[in-house]
């Protein structure tokens, strides 16, 4: 019988009797075959952990404040530049050196979701210009907020 070792013993093969017949794994064989695939396992595990891990810093980080969106209620001014806020989402802005009152302000509406401040625009002509900030600073009497270009804006509570 003449035996031939495929695969650094793993299969063999019997060409005694004309035929092909494989082996099943040596029991030397199964067992590093088995820690193979136990570090396989141990390694997906690994990379699974520090994905969740990178995942989960990000969800602490202190970049993603959040505030409560009823402080944002009332009319802001810096200088000559008004913005009025409404609970139900709507609001104005408005510069009161160019003549412009409340009332011919251009209207927009706003979202706050965390620290994110979304503004749509609406425009004459049935358009939108959105614009995005990220607050800063909203107490009941302050307002900060920066642009994605790293410009701030800092707004003080207006009571009429």
């Amino acid at each position: 019988m003449k035996k031939v070792y495929i695969n650094q013993g793993i299969a063999t093969s019997d060409f005694s009797l004309g035929k092909k017949c494989f082996s099943s794994f040596a029991s030397e064989n199964s067992i590093v075959h088995f820690l193979g695939r136990k570090k396989k396992v141990a390694t997906m595990l690994v990379f699974a952990f520090f994905a969740l891990f990178m995942v989960s810093c990000d969800l602490l980080n202190d970049e993603g404040k959040s505030f409560d969106k009823s402080l944002l209620y009332g009319t802001w001014r810096s200088g000559t530049l008004y913005y009025s806020y409404t609970s139900e989402g709507v609001g104005a802005t408005w510069d009161t050196s160019d003549d412009v009152t409340e009332a011919e302000g251009q209207a927009f509406t706003w979202t706050l979701i965390g620290d994110q401040l979304m503004q749509l625009h609406v425009l004459e002509m049935g358009s939108s210009v959105p614009k995005t900030y990220t607050v800063t600073t909203l107490t009941e009497t302050s307002l900060e907020y920066k642009d994605g270009f790293g410009v701030s804006y800092s707004f003080v509570k207006v009571e009429f």
